[in-house]
């Protein structure tokens, strides 16, 4: 295990962000764990620590100019931001409208061939992720990669473009038909934004 993997497993564990116990995850799915970012990100130097590593990494994989980096709201927004000081550029976000559909508002522009690079903080399905590589695309703009603190996927997600994150984990997620946790009368819970 890396040393820049210790330092972010252990700020989730000394945060409290990694919960265990029986979770409704964002995406619909159950969970025996939630990684519940915010706790880790309301400390600015833990934040900008994370936001380096990241963009560091994204350097290694990505060929040219980042014009902007684009992040889901509101997993996202944060980490996001701290990538694109790293890296120099402009932060731009997505937010669900009233539809629950992801669009890019506030006035917010991508132009025609501008290089982007889209953070979330943890990645499940990558369905947040997908839905802003599907709107930077829209735009005329073009996706170099794709980064997240944590890959809670263990790898599987494919998004289409390259990726890296600071961890990847296999953490169980189970439809709620078929959730063991369910089928067991354990409570579930939705700690995330939605």
């Amino acid at each position: 295990m890396s040393s820049t993997t210790q330092r972010t497993l252990d700020l989730f564990e000394k945060t409290g962000a990694y919960l265990k116990g029986h979770f409704r995850l964002t995406s619909g799915l159950h969970s025996p764990g939630y990684l519940q970012s915010a706790l880790v990100l309301e400390y600015p130097e833990h934040a900008e620590t994370l936001g380096r590593e990241l963009a560091r990494r994204l350097r290694d994989i990505t060929n040219g100019p980042v014009d902007a980096v684009v992040s889901p709201a509101l997993g996202g927004l944060i980490i996001g931001h701290e990538v694109a000081r790293a890296l120099g550029v402009r932060f731009l976000f997505t937010e669900r409208d009233t539809d629950r559909k992801m669009a890019l508002r506030r006035g917010f522009a991508i132009t025609p061939g501008e290089h982007v690079i889209v953070i979330e903080d943890v990645i499940t399905t990558g369905g947040s992720t997908k839905e802003v590589i599907d709107i930077v695309a829209d735009r005329g703009a073009k996706v170099l990669a794709a980064g997240s603190i944590i890959d809670r996927s263990g790898g599987a997600v494919d998004l289409g473009v390259p990726r890296v994150a600071l961890e990847t984990l296999s953490v169980p997620a189970w439809d709620p038909a078929t959730c063991p946790l369910c089928a067991a009368g354990e409570p579930v819970v939705k700690p995330g934004s939605r």
